[in-house]
Formats: C-alpha cells, structure tokens, sequence
C-alpha cells in the first residue's frame, strides 16, 4: 500500500534510539518482523527509508524503532529527530517475508536496532500461546522495559555487549524441536556471527529467517 501515516507518539527507548508509533491507515495489515518505507520532502526532493516494523500487532497502530547519529545522520534523520504527534509521513509496504508466522517457538537473534523486531516477534508469540527466546548484542541497550517484561512472562534473555560471542547463548536458546524458527535481525557482521552460531550448534542456518540491515 502508498499512502500516508501520522505519528501518534514518539519515545525515547534508547541512546539516540526513539519507538514512532503510528496511527495504522485503513487496510494496512503486517506482521511483526515486516518492514515498511517511511518518506517526507526535505528541499523539494523524496527521501525515504526503511524501518522493520517494532510493534506484536497493528491493527489500531504501528512502531518502528529508529537509530539516529545526532553527528552523522542524514537529512530525513534529523527529519524523524524532530518528529512529533501529528507529524505526516509517506509510507509504503509492508515488505519482507522474514517475519513472524505463527511459530510455536521463536528464537530471536538481534543487534542494534533488531532489537525492535526481536521484542515484537517475542510479544506475539506468547500473546498467541508460543515461546520465545532473545539474543541481544549491543553495548547500548534499547528497549530494556520490554525486554524485562518479556522475561518476566518466562522469555530467556541473554544480552551481550557488542564483541561478545554469540555461540553459547545461541546453543542455549535453541531446542531444535518441531515449530522452532530462529529470526536474525541486525547489520551484516551480527547476521554473519549468527549464522555460524547457529551451525555450531548444530541447526540450519538456511532455515533461518534473516533480516540484513546491510
């Protein structure tokens, strides 16, 4: 779908790092883990990015969650930087079908800004009945609120800082049982480290479901 969106609120989850909720137009429909192209006109000229998709549901509204560098950011950075209730955006999607389809068991490994799918995927999975488990890597914690409230529904979360390996809390997160799927969500040297800790622990990293940041 192309159409537009407003923000409804804007919280900061993170360092430099902010949760925009949006109210859902009529007939969007995503799943948690999806993403979607969020744009405005800066200077008379279309900028646009994409944003994986931080909210369980979307049915009322959506979130995406946002890193942004204050010293290297772009223009539409300081875009969403400044945004507000009631600031209008384009929005495009969603696309990717890395996301969550009714696992009964999701393990997620997550870096930087995965972390919003990670909790999203996470949130869905034992409002419908499933389980969940969560690998953070990043010496900046983002989200911790739903983190905690995530292993406080019974949610093993490991976090690691940024050079920690990731192959033990991998292998301790995974079951290789029926209705298993591991998501990735990051940037390409956690998609590359979690891949092989998957392998070494014995599962398929083709099997995956794998979002790369790039």
């Amino acid at each position: 779908m192309d159409t537009t969106a407003t923000v409804s609120a804007v919280e900061t989850v993170g360092p430099d790092t902010y949760a925009l909720s949006f109210d859902a137009p009529d007939g969007f429909d995503a799943e948690p883990g999806q993403f979607v192209k969020l744009g405005t006109e800066i200077d008379g000229e279309s900028v646009a990015r994409f944003y994986t998709l931080s909210s369980p549901t979307v049915e009322d509204s959506f979130e995406v969650t946002v890193g942004i560098d204050p010293d290297e950011g772009g223009e539409f950075s300081a875009f969403l930087a400044g945004a507000e209730a009631g600031t209008e955006m384009t929005l495009s999607g969603p696309f990717g079908d890395q996301h969550y389809d009714g696992e009964a068991r999701a393990v997620i490994v997550a870096g930087g800004p995965g972390v919003g799918p990670a909790v999203a995927i996470a949130e869905r999975a034992l409002d419908e009945g499933g389980e969940a488990a969560i690998v953070y890597r990043d010496d900046d914690v983002s989200h911790a609120d739903r983190l905690d409230r995530l292993a406080e529904r019974g949610v093993a979360v490991h976090r690691l800082d940024a050079d920690d390996e990731l192959d033990a809390a991998v292998a301790e997160s995974t079951t290789g049982g029926d209705g298993e799927t591991v998501f990735v969500y990051g940037f390409a040297d956690l998609v590359a480290d979690a891949e092989a800790a998957i392998e070494a622990g014995g599962g398929d990293a083709d099997a995956a479901k794998v979002e790369n940041f790039g």
